[in-house]
């Protein structure tokens, strides 16, 4: 029997038109636009993740993203928002023009009264802009002149899961890709042997950690799977399944590699699958990793005055601190999106000890790593973000005393802050009402948040798309504007 001519008989109608769409049609294509410079601009290397923009749509300020996600959503009242006309509103009940019939969660629905709340903690003017912040924030006080705080970002969420998907993805609804893999998608990476998307996770100290964290917030949706984020573990083996099994070599497993490859090109041939793409990129990606991650992972070589700057933790795998030191490295290696998620914000009673632990845990390592990106000229090009998903109410949950209270979700308005990468420093944009309640002045929703971090990386959010189910999808949805008061 010919095997060979056996598998050309049962090639289908849909395996010739897919063969088609792969074959001499598609170097032709890319012979045109190299020769109308539509293929041109700053390409990664020849085996990382490429992007589908041959060039960003104007001058890129960013090359880099580090978010610090700030899980269960911190109080903007107590950290960031100073309003000392609420001191004169201690215990009294919000009045109800403020509230204007606002939905509420179903955790403080049955009160029978909300009595607003004032911080128990001291402001303090910072550097040379004068910026206002908590007491619990003395390092990310220390580098004020670089962040720009945004006192006016807005939520059509007020549950964690719907809330914490929407800023992610620019949807409340799972499914959609996250904003690292929208910009793997545009943009590929600068690195050879890492992902161009890193996830980092970190603790709450004080074990109040209630708030789970699903794989979903950073993956590829409907866009490639080689673009969705690869999560790094602190503990045991840094990926999972990248070690090789006992008695197998390096020798060996590029042996075997190269056989799983011939077989997925074939496999890519008869079916144009672009998944089959994926995997075969995704092997070569992993034994690149089997040399990087370890190196990556190995703190020791840096320098003592490192682990001073950030903190006593910074020497503990798995922490804040170390993560957001990790976080440095791999920018440094040229990953394109690092995220971090600390969990443990969620603060619906006994908010006063709880919010100081966590400061304590975030606070220093937070401020450090804004200064060793500046220190070591990485700062322009990278947009460092910080904040949760959404704020804390103004009136108590639960039972108020007089050194203990609780606050509840709250969408309407709350803080979050940028630096770096083409945003301007010491400036606070935004305002809200005196009972930190409602937006006065120059609203953030999340579109536009999104629309803005786009932009910092050269991207018109407008024309980054994807086509899905007869449908072009963006990052922004069918809204998102920039907000031009944040850029330098």
């Amino acid at each position: 029997m010919d095997l060979v001519r056996e598998h050309e008989l049962h090639v289908t109608r849909r395996h010739l038109f897919g063969r088609l769409a792969t074959g001499i049609g598609v170097p032709a294509l890319a012979s045109l636009l190299s020769r109308d410079g539509l293929a041109a601009g700053n390409q990664p290397p020849a085996n990382a993740v490429r992007g589908v923009l041959p060039r960003t749509h104007h001058p890129a300020k960013a090359k880099h993203v580090i978010c610090m996600h700030q899980g269960g959503a911190p109080s903007h009242i107590d950290l960031f928002d100073y309003k000392p006309a609420l001191k004169r509103h201690h215990g009294e009940e919000l009045p109800d023009s403020v509230r204007n019939g606002q939905r509420i969660t179903g955790m403080t629905s049955g009160q029978k009264a909300f009595p607003c709340v004032a911080p128990m903690f001291e402001f303090r003017r910072h550097g040379k802009s004068g910026l206002w912040l908590s007491e619990l924030l003395p390092h990310t006080g220390a580098v004020a002149d670089d962040i720009c705080v945004i006192k006016s970002m807005t939520t059509e969420a007020i549950n964690h899961d719907p809330a914490i998907t929407y800023i992610q993805t620019g949807s409340q609804h799972p499914g959609r890709p996250s904003i690292g893999s929208w910009l793997s998608y545009g943009l590929g990476t600068e690195a050879d042997n890492l992902p161009a998307y890193v996830v980092l996770i970190s603790l709450a100290s004080n074990g109040q950690n209630d708030q789970p964290l699903f794989s979903r917030l950073w993956g590829s949706g409907f866009v490639p799977s080689v673009h969705q984020g690869v999560k790094l573990r602190s503990s045991g083996d840094p990926v999972l399944y990248l070690n090789d099994p006992p008695g197998m070599d390096r020798e060996s497993r590029r042996r075997m590699l190269d056989a799983v490859a011939r077989l997925n090109r074939r496999a890519e041939q008869d079916f144009a699958d672009p998944e089959i793409g994926t995997r075969i990129a995704q092997y070569e990606l992993a034994y690149k990793m089997q040399a990087s991650v370890p190196e990556l992972m190995d703190l020791s070589k840096e320098p003592a005055r490192v682990f001073e700057m950030y903190g006593p933790d910074a020497r503990k795998p798995g922490t804040y601190a170390a993560n957001c030191i990790l976080a440095r490295r791999l920018v440094e290696r040229g990953v394109r999106f690092v995220q971090l998620f600390h969990r443990g914000w969620d603060q619906h009673g006994n908010l006063p000890a709880n919010i100081r632990s966590q400061c304590k845990d975030t606070d220093q390592a937070s401020g450090a790593l804004v200064r060793d990106l500046k220190e070591r000229g990485l700062l322009d090009d990278t947009l460092v973000l910080w904040g949760g998903e959404f704020g804390r109410t103004v009136y108590c949950q639960g039972q108020l005393t007089k050194d203990n209270y609780g606050r509840d979700h709250h969408g309407r308005c709350f803080s979050r802050w940028m630096a770096g990468g083409g945003i301007k420093g010491g400036i606070t944009h935004g305002e809200t009402d005196d009972y930190c309640y409602n937006i006065a002045k120059d609203p953030v929703p999340i579109h536009d948040w999104n629309a803005t971090i786009l932009h910092c990386l050269g991207i018109d959010h407008t024309r980054l798309t994807f086509r899905y189910q007869g449908r072009d999808f963006r990052l922004t949805d069918v809204e998102g504007n920039v907000v031009k008061q944040l850029l330098a």
